[in-house]
């Protein structure tokens, strides 16, 4: 992000008439989406472990975002909305992800094939990481993906999954410890 995009995100989030609405939020969701959907698609692959997925996760936020846009009033209100968007649109797809694969338990459902990019993506030791995290219950993969990953204080974390702190401590030791199980058993 540069100090520009700032600026003028916070200009473009300053009082404004109802007719040019419609052009700011272009704008606005414009230089949010240049500034942080990597670090969103990031966040949701961490969530659902498929990049696909998470792109659509990540779009759908952005749309809401876009309607949402005259309710906000600070790049750091957008910036929130978009991340609780990006979770609630993980838990969606994983809620929607485990329906279906409780009707297809019968057939042999076909896994979907590993891009070519992956490899060159990912090392080894991220993989490793990546499919440990996978094994951990919801709310702990989200406290952890949020608190080392996104860099979140623990309040953040909290405001921004609706629990509370307390809640996110211990689901974040819990995670730290089931990690550390999980990887010490595959050295």
């Amino acid at each position: 992000r540069t100090a520009r995009d700032g600026g003028a995100m916070r200009s473009l989030m300053a009082e404004r008439p109802a007719d040019s609405a419609g052009v700011e939020a272009d704008t606005g969701v414009a230089a949010l989406f240049r500034s942080h959907r990597l670090d969103m698609v990031r966040l949701a692959v961490l969530l659902v472990d498929d990049r696909h997925t998470a792109e659509d996760v990540v779009q759908d936020a952005f749309a809401a975002l876009h309607r949402r846009w005259p309710t906000l009033r600070s790049e750091q209100a957008a910036t929130a909305y978009l991340r609780t968007s990006v979770i609630n649109g993980a838990r969606s797809a994983l809620r929607k992800r485990r329906t279906v694969r409780s009707y297809l338990r019968s057939v042999d459902e076909p896994q979907p094939a590993e891009s070519a990019d992956t490899p060159a993506l990912l090392a080894d030791e991220h993989r490793t990481v990546l499919a440990a995290l996978a094994t951990l219950p919801q709310r702990q993969r989200e406290v952890i993906v949020l608190r080392y990953w996104g860099e979140l204080s623990e309040a953040e974390i909290a405001n921004t999954l609706g629990i509370s702190i307390g809640t996110v401590k211990s689901s974040a030791s819990r995670g730290r410890d089931a990690l550390a199980a999980i990887l010490g058993k595959q050295s």
